[in-house]
């Protein structure tokens, strides 16, 4: 009963964060209006302003700011014991977290829904501006490498996931057409859209569509990343209401009901038992220790920095700010409904951290099969998955949570197969949602970039109509050159061999021990930003403060180890293929991190200068 306990009490601790300090972040501190000017009404033009009801953007900005983040580090953090990572995950998300993503949010809509970038710019001082967006960059890059090389895994792994996956994009069409240009009620397509795709999961490896699987599971890694990379570029020009709004919605609708019959087969196992194995159903129990005491034997890496940016997205990610500044404060058409769609999609992301840590402790136990092909239960299920540190790669990590996850399905009699299946379309379309989305935002960040370039002078804010022959870098001012520079670089990192004997397209995985802790350092440097914003209108920091400078310190703290502690003693040379792209990200990453925190040093002072102007 410890595994129910567990996901009852996580549920109602997220229940009483989000009335009490959620609203009195929404009330107190930033002091919500209801009849307050959005930027999605007052600059309202079709594409990427547009007025949306809270439930569509929160299916959006959940569904985006989730991915496998807080899938793939959960399911690995658990080495170090379920209890450290568990408190992390409740702690983070609540103080850290949702603190980061609800403040973001609120920046943007207060500054017409710019970029947390380029607010930095006018709260700190212009040149952080240009430091924040080329963190930003670096950052999208890595996002953009790796997760199509996430979705490529799953569908090897899962070949079953591929056709609804994919029918979730015309699917998609059709609804954003139907609710945005002839109004319908969003009711219908919800239940409509809802039914279609399970429909899609449970028929997906039937007939024609089977055939299809079977097809495209053949497909190399490269092909399936240069084709997700396009996909990726159509989403990003299309209008947001097209393609990229509707399909985060109906993506949510399938994920949040997925969490809840994982939820209530979590019930099922907890009180009856799992799946019955040959006559007898197998009690729940957590199976891994509660804190790892054997860390040489698993080759685990120190707990302290290391736990709190392998976990990143179930408790705090930097990437959320993004896409609170980048997409979401451009389509809420109510200020109070930051609150749900910041803090509380924040609190949801970190509910789903605390299931993947309890499928991977205690669902595995419930059976999974050995290598000889006989059912594992309980200690023996835990060993088998989690031998080491090293040989958790990110397919076992994802599997992980996919067999747990399952088992609890499993335990309702639930079929094998279809529990499997969903279990891999929720892993594949949350990957596939973050990375269209982060194609997006990066298309943000390089048309500013080089919007800042065209400029005239320093003072301009509006790019000049310069020609291509007079300035190289006009055509990435235009939502297709910049979206087009975006892919080419990631499929260029992705395109990499990882090391000696891979095949192509798995490069993002030499740029996978950064993610993490790129991640947390631009929470960190957002967390800057926030801090700023808020002193210049006299509000208190001291609850933004702490989470900054932990977020600051640690992240650089292990990039600093991964980089170069790391690499002493390892067999990889330092100018080798596999090293150079991880350094050299990696450093670039640090020395902007160092110059983005003097410039705020040196501008504190002149913070009270001219309160309440930005």
């Amino acid at each position: 009963m410890t595994t129910l306990a567990i996901a009852i009490g996580a549920f109602v601790f997220y229940l009483i964060a989000y009335n009490t300090y959620g609203k009195w972040l929404g009330s107190k501190i930033f002091k919500l209006e209801p009849k307050a000017k959005v930027p999605s009404i007052e600059l309202e033009d079709g594409n990427d302003y547009v007025p949306t009801s809270k439930g569509v953007v929160f299916g959006h900005h959940f569904t985006s700011i989730a991915g496998t983040g807080p899938i793939v580090g959960p399911a690995l953090a658990v080495m170090w014991g379920w209890l450290p990572a568990l408190i992390w995950v409740l702690v983070g998300s609540v103080f850290i977290g949702a603190v980061h993503d609800f403040g973001s949010l609120i920046v943007s809509m207060r500054n017409r829904g710019q970029t947390v970038g380029d607010i930095a710019g006018r709260v700190i001082s212009p040149r952080v501006r240009v430091l924040f967006l080329l963190i930003l960059f670096l950052a999208l890059t890595i996002v953009l490498a790796i997760f199509g090389l996430v979705i490529a895994l799953v569908f090897k792994d899962y070949p079953q996931s591929i056709a609804p996956c994919l029918l979730q994009i015309p699917l998609a069409v059709i609804i954003g057409l139907v609710i945005h240009r002839r109004g319908g009620n969003i009711l219908l397509a919800s239940v409509v859209s809802l039914v279609l795709m399970y429909l899609s999961v449970i028929y997906g490896d039937v007939g024609w569509l089977g055939a299809m699987n079977t097809y495209l599971r053949n497909w190399d890694l490269m092909t399936w990343v240069s084709v997700l990379l396009v996909y990726s570029y159509i989403a990003s020009v299309l209008p947001v209401w097209l393609l990229l709004q509707p399909r985060d919605y109906i993506n949510s609708l399938q994920l949040l009901s997925a969490l809840g019959l994982v939820v209530i087969g979590l019930v099922v196992a907890g009180i009856w038992g799992g799946a019955a194995v040959e006559g007898v159903r197998p009690s729940l129990e957590i199976a891994a220790p509660a804190l790892e005491s054997s860390l040489e034997a698993k080759q685990l890496p120190m707990i302290f920095p290391f736990l709190f940016i392998t976990i990143a997205c179930g408790a705090i990610s930097g990437f959320h700010c993004l896409v609170s500044s980048g997409t979401s404060s451009k389509q809420l058409r109510c200020e109070t409904d930051a609150r749900f769609v910041g803090f509380g999609s924040m609190l949801t992301e970190g509910f789903l951290a605390v299931l993947v840590i309890l499928a991977c402790v205690a669902g595995l136990g419930l059976g999974i099969k050995g290598g000889d092909g006989s059912i594992l239960l309980g200690t023996d299920a835990w060993d088998a998955r989690y031998a080491g540190w090293n040989a958790m790669g990110l397919g076992a990590k994802v599997g992980a949570f996919v067999d747990g996850s399952a088992n609890f399905l499993k335990a309702m009699g639930i079929p094998a197969h279809f529990a499997t299946a969903l279990m891999g379309v929720f892993v594949a379309s949350f990957a596939a949602t973050t990375l269209d989305t982060a194609c997006r935002l990066q298309r943000y960040v390089v048309q500013e970039l080089a919007a800042g370039l065209l400029r005239k002078d320093n003072e301009s804010e509006t790019p000049q109509p310069i020609s291509l022959g007079a300035n190289p870098f006009s055509w990435l001012a235009n939502k297709h050159g910049a979206s087009i520079f975006a892919i080419a670089i990631a499929w260029w990192m992705a395109s990499l061999p990882a090391a000696a004997g891979k095949p192509a397209g798995t490069g993002g995985m030499i740029l996978w021990p950064l993610f993490g802790a790129t991640n947390q350092l631009l929470g960190g440097l957002a967390f800057l930003v926030i801090i700023f914003w808020m002193r210049r209108r006299e509000l208190p920091v001291w609850f933004v403060t702490i989470p900054a400078c932990f977020m600051l310190v640690l992240p650089a703290w292990a990039m600093a180890h991964q980089i170069f502690v790391s690499a002493i003693g390892s067999t990889q040379s330092w100018i080798s293929q596999e090293r150079w792209l991880l350094v050299g990200i990696g450093s670039v990453s640090l020395l902007l991190e160092l110059w983005m925190v003097i410039e705020a040093v040196s501008a504190w002072k002149r913070t009270g200068v001219s309160k309440g102007s930005v």
